[in-house]
């Protein structure tokens, strides 16, 4: 559990806050100065500030201001002297959860730092969407723990309050999705529908038809009126996936609904009032789409408002790892295999592959893993994992059909090319460890000390 920080200049003060706090179960770190407390907050992440409000160096008020720079999520709590509740007031403007005065009411404070830090708690776990919490809501969890995944999350929380247009970023696969429906349901309009429509996949003569609806006799075969999704997603939310491959007369009614908040149906005439927040998803490159004139300029800053990128799987490091563990134990209970884990050489397979398709390859390939597989263990060769071939430039020159050497005997260029093989299977394994040997070895399949054999008759060792 994350510590609390206490920032009091009293040493005879702070120790009695410090033993109350922890007989109530918190772990505390301190600070003497405004300035100390600053450089703490900076530093880590705390579950709670506890801060007086007149201190040496920088002032409480100047602590609340680089926490909640730090991390909005981080509930402040003000110590103030008697007569100063009027700065503590003002203190709560910019963002402090509460204040208490002295002489401090244990008691009280207990009960307000317990009170902040399950609020502390609920947020946090809405940014990376607990499993009871998805659960409750009924959308599937967000699963991550690398930097970059805490960043668009972070994004997340602070945008979901807003009726702010938001426009998600990253590749294929990496659950662009999943962030649009979490935007939806920490927002305010969580209580209305939630309506995704992906443009790709509607052909681009029915798309305005499924976006607006139509009215009776609009065209040939339109016998009575449709609603479409935007009307149907109306107090709520519409996540428009792949809106790059809108046409642009369907781009240019898009754009009157973001200026207007109104549409007409496909062969109507009234307009249509709505009240619907638009999100949007996109793996291309929209601004070569506006300079090649495939995407309105004026659309693209409308829908831009917040750009949240959604980092591809090669960048979330040893989250592919928490991501695999999560897959299985879903398709345990699925599949009526209890018992089923990776082996280690299935782990180091997972960490150096590249994953093209993201997330959704790697959850395609544990479900297929753990169909197919007839003992209780993953291993690498189970996950049926591709060795893409490198590109020419990463390859040692020898390796290369023009730049072989192909004199000698059968035994002589067979001895050279299993060398040349070796070597770069090796290099490459000790790469993608990070120079960690024992994942290497995992990672090729074979010993440790096998792998140190090779290292030295290869002449690897530096």
């Amino acid at each position: 559990m994350e510590p609390l920080l206490l920032v009091e200049d009293k040493p005879e003060l702070r120790a009695m806050l410090r033993k109350a706090l922890e007989r109530a179960g918190h772990a505390v770190d301190e600070a003497p100065d405004g300035t100390s407390a600053v450089a703490k907050v900076r530093a880590r992440r705390y579950m709670l500030v506890l801060t007086d409000l007149k201190l040496p160096g920088c002032s409480g008020l100047e602590v609340l201001r680089e926490t909640k720079e730090a991390d909005p999520t981080i509930p402040v709590i003000l110590i103030t002297a008697y007569g100063s509740v009027e700065e503590a007031v003002t203190a709560m403007k910019e963002g402090a959860y509460d204040f208490i005065q002295k002489p401090v009411d244990l008691e009280h404070l207990n009960l307000l730092v317990e009170r902040a830090s399950q609020q502390q708690e609920l947020l946090r776990e809405n940014l990376l969407l607990r499993e009871e919490y998805a659960e409750r809501y009924g959308f599937p969890r967000i699963v991550g723990e690398h930097k970059s995944m805490q960043d668009a999350t972070h994004q997340v929380q602070r945008v979901a309050a807003t009726d702010s247009t938001v426009l998600l970023l990253g590749q294929s696969g990496t659950g662009k999705e999943l962030f649009a429906r979490a935007v939806h349901h920490l927002s305010p309009r969580r209580e209305h529908s939630f309506i995704a429509l992906n443009c790709a996949a509607i052909p681009e003569g029915l798309v305005e038809n499924e976006l607006f609806g139509h009215e009776r006799g609009a065209y040939t075969g339109a016998g009575s009126r449709k609603i479409g999704k935007m009307e149907l997603a109306n107090r709520g939310t519409i996540f428009l996936d792949e809106i790059a491959e809108l046409p642009l007369a369907t781009q240019a009614k898009l754009l009157r609904v973001l200026e207007e908040r109104s549409f007409e149906r496909v062969g109507g005439t009234q307009l249509v009032d709505i009240d619907v927040r638009i999100l949007a998803a996109t793996n291309k490159d929209l601004h070569e789409a506006v300079a090649s004139k495939t995407f309105r300029e004026d659309l693209y800053f409308r829908i831009a408002a917040v750009p949240i990128t959604i980092p591809a799987l090669s960048e979330r490091g040893d989250d592919v790892i928490l991501l695999a563990e999560h897959f299985l134990e879903r398709f345990r209970t699925e599949f009526r295999k209890p018992n089923l884990k990776f082996a280690p050489s299935a782990h180091a397979a997972m960490r150096g592959y590249s994953w093209p398709g993201n997330v959704r390859e790697l959850q395609n390939t544990i479900e297929r893993a753990a169909i197919l597989t007839d003992s209780e263990t993953i291993e690498a060769a189970d996950l049926q994992l591709p060795a893409p071939r490198p590109p020419d430039g990463d390859m040692p020159p020898g390796m290369l059909v023009e730049a072989f050497d192909w004199s000698g005997t059968l035994q002589e260029v067979g001895t050279r090319a299993v060398e040349y093989v070796e070597r770069f299977k090796i290099e490459s394994a000790l790469k993608s460890s990070k120079w960690n040997k024992t994942r290497a070895a995992e990672l090729l399949g074979v010993s440790y000390k096998t792998l140190l054999n090779k290292i030295r008759l290869l002449g690897l060792e530096n």
